[in-house]
Formats: C-alpha cells, structure tokens, sequence
C-alpha cells in the first residue's frame, strides 16, 4: 500500500456536488481531451488524489478499454464517495457536454468547408496537443529520479511518436517488462 501525504484532501467526505460540478468543468474545459484539466482539477486544486496517485490511476485506465478521462472520472469518484460518487462524477462529465458538443459538433458539421473555421480548428488542436504534451511531462515528474521509469517513458514515447504503433502494441511489449524491472529495483532496495 502506498502511503499518501497527510492533508490530501482524500480522507474529507467530498459532497457529490462536488463531484459534479469538477467534472463537469472538466469536461467543459476539455476541449481535445480532459485528461490536462482532470489532472489540474484533481490533483492541483481539489488535492483529492496526489500526484503518485493520479498516475498510477492513469495507468490503469489506460490498461482498461474505454476513453482514458471516463476511467479516470469513474475512478475518482468512487474512491471519493463509491458507486454513487462515480455516478456523479461521471453524470457531471458528461451530460452537460454531451448536449454542448452534439449541439455544436452539428453545426460544424454543417460548416466545415468554411476557410476560418478550418483554421480555427488547426489552432485548437495544435493547443490541445502542447496541453497533452505538458501534461505528459507532469506526469513524468514524480518519476524524474528513477532512471528505468524514464527510460520507459522514453520508449513509449517513442514507440507512439516515431514507429507510430498503436497503443495496445506499445503497452503489450513494454509493460511486462516494465513490471519486470519495477519488481527488480523494488527487491533489489529491500
């Protein structure tokens, strides 16, 4: 079990409220992925999770089928308040957005050969892809002193960026061997 810090702000009962109303900023924040504002959310400005904490869950959402921020989602709000505080979360993610993105992804649709709102979109998602990129990083920190983390972290990088295999791929040659040496440095401490 890993030990958490004291002051976290885990061990206060969250009001499903809460929940609600972070996840649904999230969600309306997010615009190329949640995943950046779930993290500033959860970890920087709700402290209901560290940052050890928030990546391990990412790594388990990302191991589990599914979008990654609805993992993330349902796994914070259960560990907050359980079944119910996952609904809520997961409630405030995405009904609100839901009706917003179906709302304006139809007009877009209608839209799209418009010259300024094809450059509007190639803004936003060179944006989202830095914000993607910072995250990623952030994420790396707490890792920053454990050399085979970061040389994993390196290999994955690069299997996504340069071989451009799909993420299953990377993870199934990466990940046992990850564990593998995970397990070794861990006995080797002891």
């Amino acid at each position: 079990m890993i030990e958490r810090p004291e002051g976290s702000g885990s061990g206060d009962r969250v009001p499903l409220s809460d929940l609600f109303i972070g996840f649904l900023k999230v969600s309306l924040s997010g615009f190329g992925g949640g995943l950046v504002w779930a993290r500033r959310a959860v970890v920087e400005q709700q402290q209901w999770m560290d940052e050890q904490e928030f990546a391990e869950t990412l790594t388990l959402c990302q191991l589990m089928p599914g979008p990654n921020i609805v993992g993330i989602t349902v796994c914070v709000g259960a560990k907050l308040r359980g079944a119910i505080g996952a609904i809520s979360a997961v409630a405030g993610f995405i009904l609100v957005p839901w009706a917003v993105g179906l709302t304006i992804g139809g007009i877009v649709l209608r839209n799209a050969e418009i010259a300024v709102l094809q450059n509007i979109l190639s803004g936003l998602s060179a944006s989202a892809a830095g914000l993607l990129i910072g995250t990623g990083l952030r994420l790396l920190m707490p890792h920053r002193s454990r050399r085979a983390a970061l040389l994993f972290a390196g290999l994955a990088f690069a299997g996504m960026a340069f071989t451009r295999l799909p993420l299953p791929m990377v993870l199934l040659a990466l990940a046992p061997v990850s564990i593998a040496v995970a397990g070794f440095e861990s006995a080797r401490a002891r």
